[in-house]
């Protein structure tokens, strides 16, 4: 009886470290995007928490007390970065007294490292001009390609402070980055081709079309890039400049934007004439984020007879977004449908 119970004692414990071990990664990021990625990289090994609910803005954030609570104990800290977090980030890290994830620190990871960035000024900006970012747009994450550089700059950090761990952290990001490929070309072209990053050269060089066409290959009509393939050069107007990054990697046109300025909301006299130059341009759908207001959308929907899309912009925006994946699918799949419509 005494060898059992012993034997039963080894087990709990045994069982009891291994729970313990999973849990010892504590992982804090800006955003449910990196939150959503960052889980698919370290799988059971972590908690992984984002700060950012998902359904506000982000901009618009203050340090909160919970946040800080937060921060004390993350072994990583992952931010977008290009000051997208300006507003709260640094008291929320100087309260934290934490010194793994302090900027500058290995526990502290933007990750904006390696993606192009667009918007970037050639000139200082004064605030004169609204919510301009110098280092470049920061919504960079809506861009695929830019999830894929995302998911590699979280592996590879995690596997330098976490070497234990360094083989699941590369598996998990082999199969994210294949199945984000998948979505994207589409799972028979990527096996064809034989490699997901060999269809994201050729698209970034503008030469996918034309490979395709030498290799006798399609990419499937329901994979991202098949859905918006059609309709190159479609003029869209969003609200906030937020959606430029997805916009150019479908060869989709930017029409304009609803407010006057990055961050300042727009009047009346202004949205008329907006609506004017976009009818012109034969507007074919409005993008916005729901934490805005519609009406500025519905003024100029009514006059330019353009559909307003309402859509999150991030993981765990909406029931139809619970990863950062879903994210892509939810707004791809609504643009895709409503530009189908558009004459």
């Amino acid at each position: 009886m005494k060898k059992i119970i012993n034997i039963l004692i080894a087990i709990f414990i045994l069982i009891f470290s291994s729970n313990l071990n999973a849990a010892q990664i504590n992982i804090i990021t800006t955003t449910t995007d990196l939150e959503s990625i960052t889980k698919s990289i370290t799988g059971d090994l972590a908690e992984v928490t984002s700060i950012n609910s998902g359904k506000e803005d982000p901009h618009a954030l203050t340090s909160r007390p919970s946040f800080v609570i937060k921060a004390k104990t993350a072994d990583l800290w992952i931010r977008i970065g290009l000051e997208l977090e300006i507003g709260w980030e640094s008291a929320v890290l100087r309260d934290s007294r934490n010194n793994r994830i302090q900027v500058g620190a290995q526990g502290h990871l933007d990750a904006s490292e390696n993606i192009e960035r667009l918007d970037v000024p050639e000139h200082n900006a004064g605030r004169e001009n609204g919510d301009i970012h110098p280092q470049g747009n920061p919504h960079y994450w809506l861009d695929p390609l830019n999830g894929r550089i995302i998911a590699k700059n979280i592996s590879n950090r995690l596997c330098q402070l976490f070497p234990e761990h360094a083989d699941t952290f590369k598996v998990n990001l082999k199969s994210f980055e294949r199945t984000l490929d998948e979505k994207m070309f589409g799972k028979e072209l990527v096996e064809k081709v034989g490699s997901g990053a060999t269809l994201w050269l050729k698209k970034t060089n503008g030469q996918l079309e034309e490979y395709l066409t030498q290799k006798n290959l399609t990419a499937d009509i329901n994979s991202w890039y098949g859905k918006l393939l059609s309709y190159k050069n479609a003029p869209i107007a969003t609200y906030h400049r937020s959606w430029i990054y997805l916009l150019r990697r479908f060869n989709l046109k930017l029409a304009g934007e609803l407010e006057p300025k990055p961050g300042v909301p727009p009047g009346p006299k202004y949205l008329v004439n907006m609506s004017d130059s976009l009818k012109q341009k034969n507007l074919a759908a409005i993008l916005q984020e729901p934490f805005y207001s519609t009406k500025a959308a519905q003024m100029v929907s009514s006059k330019t007879n353009a559909e307003i899309i309402i859509c999150p912009n991030t993981a765990y925006g909406d029931e139809n977004c619970n990863s950062y994946l879903e994210m892509l699918d939810n707004v791809i799949s609504k643009l895709s449908k409503a530009l189908s419509g558009h004459k």
